[in-house]
């Protein structure tokens, strides 16, 4: 009985740290993402990228400017994409489709987007 005990304790413990973990890596995440903002922004105010349909950043000129940047807010918006669909049972590109479709409604006047056939367009 004690041994079980003890493993359950165990199992709870690792189960709590591993959250713990997660939710620092997720405010990591977040401040990262924040701090990318105003760039991203100023790129997309430039139309060098676009918002495509898969929820992702992509260069919608043959200039690649600050592309590290983008390639590493890509990878951040993988990561949260893939722990929604893990939360919610779902596919990770669905995630980015329905976040796609949200971007769009909010992006503002100029920006580009990619609808859903691939074609890409200045929201006016």
């Amino acid at each position: 009985m004690t041994n079980k005990i003890t493993k359950i304790v165990v199992l709870m413990l690792l189960v709590l740290t591993c959250g713990y973990a997660f939710a620092q890596d997720a405010n990591e995440l977040k401040t990262r993402m924040k701090e990318r903002l105003p760039v991203i922004q100023a790129l997309k105010s430039k139309g060098i990228i676009g918002e495509n349909n898969l929820g992702y950043l992509q260069f919608v000129s043959s200039v690649k400017e600050q592309e590290g940047l983008v390639n590493s807010e890509n990878t951040d918006r993988k990561a949260v994409y893939t722990a929604i669909a893990n939360q919610q049972g779902a596919n990770v590109d669905l995630v980015g489709k329905r976040r796609a479709n949200q971007i769009a409604q909010n992006a503002g006047a100029g920006e580009w987007l990619q609808d859903n056939a691939g074609k890409w367009y200045q929201k006016k």
